[in-house]
């Protein structure tokens, strides 16, 4: 039996081995260093599943479609992406129920709860589009994936078990699979 070819798109400094490591950063372990926006220099259909931890929300709105439009394209049909998106919903939450220590939030930076889930909702500047469910759901139905689920940390709904073996920061993470 053969391993399953996998890629885990937005590693950043964290690329892992037996995966494909893209990013459009160099560093160590990146397999491929490029933009999703320009395209993977991947096959259609050449991927049984693909990660992203959180990366997506780094990307501006109008370019969210196009990255899970060519993570699709790479999957094999039937193929799984598993996504783990800052849960924009469970920070609200905490700011409702006034939980301060949810945030990783320094008070050097932020003190009121507010200022706090400002800060939080986009990660000092690098978060350009927020996610939460909804969003996910839809935006994921309209690249042409099916099959789109809320999981939990480390709960798969496909037949990859190990497609969670990058999960983290469960806390504060949305987890998201759908099927090409």
């Amino acid at each position: 039996m053969t391993e399953p070819t996998r890629l885990h798109w937005g590693c950043g400094n964290d690329p892992q081995p037996g995966w494909i490591n893209s990013d459009r950063s160099p560093a160590p372990g990146v397999d491929m260093c490029c933009d999703i926006r320009d395209g993977l220099p991947l096959s259609d259909g050449s991927v049984d599943y693909a990660v992203s931890i959180h990366a997506l929300q780094d990307l501006p709105w109008a370019d969210v479609p196009k990255a899970l439009k060519e993570l699709r394209r790479v999957l094999k049909p039937g193929g799984v992406l598993r996504l783990a998106l800052p849960d924009m919903d469970r920070a609200i939450a905490a700011y409702r129920r006034g939980d301060a220590a949810y945030f990783f939030v320094p008070d050097e930076h932020a003190v009121a709860i507010g200022a706090k889930l400002v800060a939080q909702l986009v990660w000092y500047g690098s978060t350009r589009t927020p996610m939460n469910w909804d969003y996910a759901r839809e935006v994921l139905e309209a690249a042409g994936f099916q099959e789109v689920r809320r999981c939990a940390f480390r709960e798969t709904g496909s037949r990859f078990a190990e497609i969670v073996s990058l999960d983290n920061r469960k806390r504060e993470t949305l987890f998201v699979e759908a099927t090409a």
